[in-house]
């Protein structure tokens, strides 16, 4: 599946978007990127999220601040209360708009740090998302001046926020001439990471040279594709290891490791730990949550 270009259309009474996106059977995967960042509150929800090269688990009241032209995406798997939709609560606002709001501001400044930070996308805690939820659903009902306060007084909350962290190595630059050699290479390997990667076939897709594919890549993803494969893999074994309770043989497997020797020296030099401890982490704070 090809990462598509998404062309968002700005109301005439605001100078941002937003949306109350509503679905009964699921979130679809659908690999996109524009130029706007993007704000996204999911709640009754729970799945996977594809964020550059990041690749893990979202549950209800996950909010996401992902930077501008950074392929992403979620893909549910279930709703907690099956009786309402899976809802996403989701703010666009351009690069220029925001640099400039904020470039007039010197109250805004943390407001600047967070969007330099968000580049690579931003994940904050659940007990962040539930406490901004009932100001997200507000805004739906707001007039145009008191929302645009509004989102800024979020923006703020969120800058002084210690518990966002980062989800992609990965960071786009600026591509000239249009991303689409780029968006087919980034589209390739969030459906193939598990298999073999051939940059010859890679080369092809993008019509270059291998050497130009990897100065490409490298270029506007700041790693190369062998790192960026690799942190598509064990992103996708941080997932089944915290929500599943797979073998970690079978895990490595799954992700693209025969060598489980090899999954686990991949996994602790991404991780800084082995996928058994990464895992008991997870069973530690679910005993936990059941004794509280």
């Amino acid at each position: 599946m090809r990462a598509y270009r998404e062309h968002l259309s700005t109301p005439n009474t605001a100078s941002w978007t937003m949306l109350n996106r509503r679905l009964d059977d699921a979130i679809p995967f659908q690999w996109h990127h524009h130029p706007e960042f993007e704000l996204t509150l999911t709640l009754n929800s729970q799945g996977q999220r594809f964020i550059g090269d990041h690749v893990g688990s979202y549950g209800d009241a996950d909010l996401v601040l992902v930077g501008p032209n950074l392929p992403h995406t979620w893909a549910s798997r279930k709703k907690l209360d099956h009786t309402e939709p899976h809802i996403a609560l989701v703010f666009w606002f351009r690069k220029e708009w925001i640099e400039g709001m904020i470039a007039g501001s010197v109250e805004l400044q943390p407001v600047k740090d967070l969007m330099n930070r968000s580049l690579g996308g931003l994940a904050f805690a659940r007990e962040t998302g539930l406490a901004l939820a009932p100001e997200f659903s507000a805004m739906f009902d707001l007039p145009p001046v008191q929302r645009l306060l509004a989102l800024f007084s979020i923006l703020d909350r969120l800058a002084e926020d210690s518990s966002a962290h980062p989800l992609s190595h990965a960071v786009p630059q600026e591509v000239e001439g249009g991303r689409s050699r780029l968006d087919r290479i980034l589209a390739h390997l969030h459906q193939h990471y598990v298999g073999p990667t051939s940059m010859p076939e890679l080369a092809e897709i993008a019509a270059l040279s291998v050497s130009g594919l990897h100065r490409m890549f490298v270029k506007h993803t700041q790693v190369s594709i062998t790192d960026y494969v690799a942190g598509l893999r064990i992103g996708d074994a941080c997932s089944r290891l915290s929500s599943t309770n797979e073998p970690i043989g079978f895990i490595a497997e799954a992700v693209g490791y025969p060598s489980v020797a090899n999954f686990n020296r991949q996994f602790k030099a991404q991780r800084g730990m082995t996928p058994r401890a990464y895992r008991a982490i997870f069973r530690h704070a679910s005993t936990q949550t059941r004794l509280s």
